[in-house]
């Protein structure tokens, strides 16, 4: 008697993680960096989530370094699920849509742009004595730069008249706090999204990434 092997529960994960390879890869990193943000001695927690910001203090000494590692820790490890469902729903969403390099490009360009604006900003507020010398070693993670602009370049994914509604939302929810007495962080949220929506043109000829079929 020919025996058949009984399919592969994991066959369905695996496809769904092969299909956003990105996304997963950051999420898996993010989620090692949160691990060692809880299991580091007191304090030392503090020391390395301010070396690896892209605050003024670390832009100016290590400009390539902060803006690369900023980009994979989270203040907050508790926030580590909320992070998970995001991804999932917005990053993996606009990777398999436009194809991993694409929707590099513009989550990159949008945590360097926001990061650098928004601090841009801070620099000044110090100079200007409206913001306090302390801010140049203010905590600036910037993981959720690059999810405002897959937020925002998933709007053209999205068919009429949702996609009106959509966007309205985003804008509202994005913009309400940077009307209403806005932070540097609100600043930068406001300009990943921008970002995000000035990506229409790469969603013009989206090429998903390709997934191998298992047979």
């Amino acid at each position: 008697m020919i025996e058949h092997p009984e399919p592969e529960l994991s066959r369905p994960l695996r496809s769904w993680i092969r299909s956003s390879p990105g996304t997963h890869l950051w999420l898996l990193i993010i989620a090692l960096t949160s691990v060692i943000v809880v299991i580091a001695p007191d304090q030392l927690d503090h020391v390395l989530l301010h070396r690896n910001s892209s605050n003024l203090h670390e832009l100016t000494r290590h400009p390539i370094r902060s803006l690369i590692s900023s980009a994979f820790w989270i203040e907050n490890p508790a926030s580590l699920a909320l992070y998970a469902v995001l991804f999932e729903f917005f990053h993996a969403p606009v990777e398999r849509w436009l194809g991993t390099l694409r929707w590099f490009v513009i989550v990159a360009t949008a945590h360097i742009t926001a990061t650098l604006v928004s601090q841009r900003v801070v620099l000044s507020a110090i100079r200007d004595h409206r913001a306090p010398r302390s801010m140049v070693h203010v905590v600036d993670i910037g993981v959720s730069y690059g999810l405002a602009a897959a937020i925002g370049v998933l709007t053209y994914r999205l068919p009429h008249p949702w996609r009106w509604f959509y966007l309205a939302g985003v804008v509202a929810f994005f913009g309400i706090p940077l009307l209403t007495g806005a932070n540097f962080t609100d600043l930068g949220h406001a300009i990943a999204l921008a970002v995000g929506l000035l990506a229409w043109p790469l969603t013009r000829h989206p090429q998903p990434t390709a997934v191998s079929r298992e047979t």
